[in-house]
């Protein structure tokens, strides 16, 4: 495995697969070794699979999953979250409970979460971030 790890956010994922911006090009240039998602971002992509009734969309779901590490929401996971959400609560600047939960997932994986979500996820102070987009 790389030791440099790059996590695709869902807004990253769903870019690429649109041909928008440089995502996929970005995406190609690495090798998949060093590409992980969180299994909040196949949760989300999911929702979005069945809101939309597409079954297509779910094929492409199945064959991303098949080709990059999904890193489980686990007990480690968890206690960044609440570190994360607290230190967001106490500054005022509170982000959604699904990007928490990314964030805290990239923390606990040692890796650099790609986002076009940069505003948000940047006032996690532990987490890097890069834009791909």
């Amino acid at each position: 495995m790389s030791s440099v790890r790059f996590m695709l956010d869902t807004d990253t994922v769903s870019f690429s697969w649109r041909g928008e911006g440089q995502v996929a090009a970005n995406i190609v240039a690495h090798h998949p070794s060093a590409l992980c998602v969180s299994a909040i971002t196949i949760a989300e992509l999911r929702f979005g699979a069945d809101k939309r009734k597409s079954s297509k969309l779910h094929g492409k779901i199945d064959t991303f999953v098949s080709t990059v590490e999904v890193i489980p929401f686990d007990e480690i996971c968890a206690r960044h979250f609440g570190a994360v959400a607290s230190a967001l609560a106490k500054e005022g600047a509170p982000i959604g409970e699904m990007d928490v939960m990314i964030a805290a997932t990239a923390i606990a994986a040692q890796a650099t979460l790609i986002t076009n979500n940069v505003q948000h996820f940047t006032r996690v102070r532990e987490l890097r971030v890069e834009n791909w987009y």
